[in-house]
């Protein structure tokens, strides 16, 4: 998987997160750019105010840094290494393990693909 650019474009929806529940009608959603394995992006939704992240993909890894407001008021950052899976429709998957800052417990999120 080192299509070029291949995450550019590309939307995601939470559909399960050990570390909260995940609103069905409402979730959080990501959007992702890439540029030559570089990748950004935002997010919204569920929890979430805004968040942002950046980092890289290296084949089907993707390590990356993010930082949100929560609806609460309060902050969160941490890092997360996640594996892109392809699902039978097609469509990708991505299965992260993330760490907040300052918390050694790993938790484990499964976005979906989101097509238009």
């Amino acid at each position: 998987m080192n299509d070029t650019d291949l995450l550019n474009g590309r939307r995601f929806v939470m559909i399960s997160s050990t570390a909260s529940a995940v609103d069905a009608d409402a979730p959080t959603e990501f959007a992702y750019e890439e540029s030559g394995g570089v990748i950004w992006g935002h997010y919204t939704g569920d929890t979430v105010i805004h968040g942002r992240f950046v980092g890289t993909r290296d084949a089907d890894r993707i390590e990356l840094s993010y930082v949100h407001l929560l609806k609460t008021g309060e902050r969160a950052s941490g890092r997360s290494t996640s594996r892109i899976e392809t699902a039978e429709d097609g469509r990708l998957r991505l299965v992260e393990e993330f760490q907040f800052e300052d918390d050694d417990a790993t938790h484990v999120s499964v976005c979906a693909e989101v097509v238009s």
